[in-house]
């Protein structure tokens, strides 16, 4: 495994990030285990998961993570741990604020609550689900202040964010002499190549390190898409491959071309942009997580790297060149 520093800090995490959004939904928890205990032995030690995942049971997937980490072993103590706050728990404690957002009270209550299903008593990395146009970021800095000062909390990260946003973002926690964002988790993949526009050249010059999720689109660009007998599809994933049939076709040609499986070589594409710290593999099986391994061997020459633009045009330069002199 290959490893990049987390931003401008000097914590180092894998090149793959492991998603955990599966597990409790289409992955059971001995499965899960599983897969986490692969991960670290293959020598991922970037997990990420979020307090609203487990599909009907919202936080099942931090408890499933929880009892992973309570047999011991190193297990917690090797990872570097990812979560998220923002959406709604459905906790009926939490009244007139249960619904999606953030504010100092949601956050220290989320964060509590993460923190007993997770089984431990700190979040390396914690993590903005979404903006929030409502708080002030006086509001905000100062309670995520107080988490890094109580050592519950090492990092603070963010998802979903505009490139506007993190500059604002950071803009404030400097003149608070605060370290600030040190990621943003953002969908970014060969059929989403929209943040080259604004967010990955903001991300840089603020050094906050980009990690991918959705990088293979969806499963769009996972190798099964044209493949009529995986399964039934529902209409938005059927509709979704029929208008990118043409584009999937010619990318399964360069791919057998290449001698690379779809979802490696989209992978190895995101992971060769300096910008990206790790893109977010989500398996739902232990062969699946085994077989992405192979991503970040692959170098990609300058003729595959052409070929790729032709297939999946990208706005071609950042903002405002892309669209201005």
């Amino acid at each position: 495994m290959n490893y990049a520093y987390l931003g401008k800090t000097g914590l180092k995490v894998s090149r793959l990030c492991l998603g955990t959004m599966n597990f409790g939904q289409s992955t059971d928890e001995k499965e899960a285990f599983r897969i986490m205990d692969a991960a670290l032995d293959a020598g991922i030690n970037f997990f990420d998961t979020a307090n609203g995942y487990g599909g009907n049971k919202r936080g099942y997937t931090e408890e499933i993570i929880g009892r992973w980490f309570a047999q011991g072993g190193g297990r917690r103590e090797r990872v570097v741990l990812a979560t998220k706050v923002y959406g709604n728990m459905e906790d009926q404690n939490d009244g007139p604020n249960m619904a999606s957002g953030l504010s100092a009270y949601k956050i220290r209550r989320h964060l509590a609550a993460s923190l007993s299903r997770l089984q431990t008593d700190h979040i390396e990395l914690y993590q903005m689900h979404h903006i929030e146009r409502n708080a002030t970021w006086d509001e905000l800095w100062e309670v995520f202040q107080s988490l890094v000062q109580q050592g519950t909390v090492d990092y603070i990260g963010s998802s979903n964010f505009a490139g506007w946003h993190l500059a604002v973002a950071q803009a404030e926690a400097k003149a608070r002499n605060m370290l600030g964002l040190v990621s943003e988790q953002h969908k970014y993949s060969l059929l989403c190549r929209e943040p080259e526009l604004e967010v990955l050249p903001s991300a840089k010059h603020h050094g906050i390190g980009v990690v991918a999720w959705s990088p293979l689109a969806g499963g769009l660009l996972g190798g099964n898409a044209l493949k009529p007998e995986y399964g039934s599809r529902s209409s938005h994933e059927a509709k979704a491959i029929e208008e990118r049939r043409s584009q999937l076709k010619r990318y399964a040609a360069l791919c057998s071309d290449v001698g690379e499986s779809e979802s490696n070589l989209g992978l190895a594409w995101l992971l060769a942009n300096p910008a990206l710290t790790a893109p977010i593999i989500g398996p739902r099986t232990l062969g699946q997580l085994e077989n992405s391994l192979r991503s970040v061997e692959i170098v990609i020459n300058e003729e595959t790297n052409k070929e790729l633009d032709s297939i999946f045009p990208g706005p071609g330069k950042p903002a405002p060149e892309a669209y201005a002199w």
